[in-house]
């Protein structure tokens, strides 16, 4: 069963084409009984009234489609920056990609990041070169943009036949011929035929490139080029296969999925060259009982083990865990363990997804993706599996939400509903934090970009049905320090009757930007009870999150005890827990403390005719060019600025450019605010 399912994602930049291509992969596969498009607002994957109005993928949705006895669960990702953390969560729990490039714009910025992620979690990708009808469409350029801007060694499976309306099909270079599909049938029909003599030179040449790149890896494939056989096209796809495990080939293809050339080809290459579950690399875990990190192989029969890579709220059903099993199987009714939170819960169904419709399951066994519903305490990232195996899966990392607004309800007696909705959307979207202003007693979300909370906003209206007021968008600071301090803080209060009473010494240093905050206890242990050392420590953590002087959150600090006073008498948790957050406060303030502006990595696309003016609206900014990149119908621009000078900037961009200039924009780096 293993050997014939696949889990992969579809990834690209935005309005590359992959919700369109999701679309006709259900429409062949027998999953949809028509081809949904986004631009009509229909497409099956785009099942949210947001992301049907704004024609964008907003939320990761799942599905499983069947062909040729393959079971294949797919998932359609975002490509807006701003939904970096859906694209983070999929590609942990994917076995494979299928990264779509655009045929006329390349390699985008956003492709970058998602490849970038992509190789960090080890996910064999093919590739594919959408929209080759398009004019300017240049399948060899992609080919090559994709080698110096992703260092991807790139071999062509599939030539395209001609180019922008020219463009009818593809030459197959492993089975060689030609392939072409039938309109009246909505390209479900494909056409096979022999290469026709004009195009014979370039099919050949290009498939001994093919045969040249595998030989460098595969000696079966050297030994028959060597001695002159025929290397036929079960022995290149084998080969290949191999290859693409290691991550060593993208193999690349060609179509044009709104026209509905060259899909069934890309699921084909789904089955032929993707790992199934049982031959991707086995998951890292980490044994809570040995302290030690162990390797956890895709195994049925072996105890269960499972992430939860995205909690979605559902009003009837209530969260909706999905959940990627690497190991064993849980079934409707069981109790499940969820391990980092040491909690039994109970999973009371377990479902298949298809975008926003369901199946029930019998059994979600390892190597599988499903809904499990029942389960109350689990977010984001947790792992669940058995008490008489902890182990717990690695973490995902998301990044710091770097924009804030306010949010207030209509009236008083909604206060409370508001707060409810907002956790369960944070539980919903980890990079969508919610805390609450001491002074002002405001509730302050924070996200990723303006487009971020806008979706989040919107969906309080009209999702949940709040009426809300909402303030202006804010940038979220940090604070840090820019000197060495060493302070003595002593602490003493009358408590019912009883003195609790501390005095801690705290040693501070500046870290380098991005290292993270870091407690180090300095002070043996001698007859002190350890969790007097455990109440420092939660001290010093708690003051990290409530800043220095303006009360933005700390980053790069690093603490070390180094002198404790403690009496049997008078010496409480309470008291040092207290003392160490007053006495870091009071150490921060004498060790320089600085105001750190979050930067953004801003990357435009812009016509050669608009570029001096859109550079100019960037250094206006704030901001600084990297590096320029010449094509030849636009130029890419790498830039980064200060995130508090470019609210308003896609309306300053349109401006300047006649609406033909489009940029992304994520957070690069926290720096000094001058």
């Amino acid at each position: 069963m293993l050997k014939s399912m696949r889990n992969i994602g579809i990834m690209a930049h935005i309005d590359a084409g992959k919700t369109t291509t999701t679309e006709r992969i259900l429409y062949y596969t027998g999953k949809s009984h028509r081809i949904g498009e986004v631009d009509d607002g229909e497409a099956v994957m785009d099942w949210m009234e947001q992301e049907q109005e704004r024609g964008i993928t907003i939320q990761s949705a799942a599905t499983t489609i069947y062909w040729k006895n393959f079971q294949i669960n797919i998932i359609d990702t975002p490509g807006h920056v701003d939904f970096t953390a859906e694209v983070e969560r999929s590609l942990r729990v994917l076995d494979g990609a299928v990264a779509i490039f655009d045929a006329v714009r390349g390699v985008e910025p956003q492709t970058e990041t998602v490849w970038h992620q992509a190789e960090r979690y080890k996910v064999p990708c093919i590739g594919y070169v959408n929209k080759m009808d398009r004019i300017g469409a240049d399948f060899f350029q992609v080919m090559e943009d994709i080698k110096t801007k992703l260092g991807a060694d790139t071999v062509a499976i599939q030539i395209p036949i001609g180019k922008e309306g020219g463009f009818e099909g593809v030459i197959d270079l492993i089975a060689m011929q030609e392939i072409r599909w039938d309109g009246a049938t909505e390209g479900e029909k494909m056409l096979c035929a022999p290469i026709a003599a004009e195009r014979e030179p370039l099919a050949q040449k290009w498939r001994e490139k093919l045969i040249d790149a595998l030989s460098q890896v595969s000696d079966p494939i050297t030994e028959r080029y060597l001695a002159g056989e025929e290397i036929n096209a079960e022995l290149i796809k084998q080969e290949l296969r191999k290859a693409v495990l290691d991550r060593s080939f993208l193999p690349v293809m060609a179509g044009a999925s709104r026209r509905n050339i060259g899909v069934q080809p890309l699921i084909d290459a789904v089955t032929d060259y993707l790992p199934a579950p049982d031959e991707a690399a086995p998951v890292q875990g980490h044994h809570l009982k040995k302290d030690e990190g162990i390797q956890v192989p895709c195994n049925p029969a072996g105890s269960p083990l499972g992430l939860v890579f995205k909690i979605q709220n559902d009003r009837e059903a209530g969260s909706l865990c999905y959940v990627r099993m690497y190991s064993g199987a849980i079934k409707p009714g069981a109790a499940v363990f969820n391990v980092g939170k040491k909690k039994r819960e109970r999973a009371n169904r377990i479902l298949r997804m298809h975008s926003n419709k369901s199946d029930p399951l019998d059994s979600l066994s390892a190597g599988d993706i499903g809904v499990i519903i029942g389960m109350k305490l689990a977010q984001t990232g947790d792992t669940i599996g058995s008490e008489g195996w902890p182990v717990v899966l690695e973490k995902m990392q998301f990044p710091e939400p770097v924009i804030s607004v306010s949010i207030e309800p209509k009236t008083l007696s909604e206060q409370d509903k508001l707060r409810e909705i907002l956790s369960l959307l944070s539980k919903e979207d980890p990079t969508f934090t919610t805390r609450e202003n001491e002074e002002t007693g405001q509730l302050i979300i924070s996200g990723m970009g303006e487009l971020h909370l806008d979706v989040l906003v919107t969906r309080i209206f009209k999702e949940y049905r709040l009426g809300a007021k909402v303030g202006n968008p804010q940038v979220t600071y940090r604070e840090s320090v820019s000197e060495e301090a060493e302070q003595t803080w002593h602490f003493s209060k009358v408590l019912a009757g009883k003195e609790n009473a501390a005095a801690v010494t705290l040693k501070i240093t500046p870290l380098e930007r991005g290292t993270g905050n870091k407690y180090t206890c300095g002070v043996t242990k001698r007859d002190i009870p350890p969790p007097i050392f455990e109440a420092v420590e939660r001290g010093i953590n708690g003051a990290f999150a409530s800043g220095i002087v303006l009360g933005y959150p700390c980053i790069d600090v690093g603490v070390t005890l180094t002198d404790i006073a403690y009496s049997e008498l008078t010496g409480t948790e309470f008291a040092f827990e207290a003392c160490a957050s007053l006495g870091f406060d009071e150490a921060c303030r004498t060790a320089g403390p600085v105001l750190l502006e979050p930067i953004m990595a801003v990357d435009l696309i812009a016509p050669k005719e608009f570029m001096g003016d859109v550079i100019s609206l960037v250094t206006q900014r704030g901001g600084h060019v990297l590096n320029i990149d010449s094509k030849v119908q636009a130029d890419h621009i790498k830039s980064l600025a200060p995130m508090a000078k470019m609210f308003g900037f896609m309306t300053a961009l349109r401006s300047v450019s006649q609406g033909r200039a489009t940029f992304t924009m994520e957070f690069s780096h926290f720096e000094k605010k001058t």
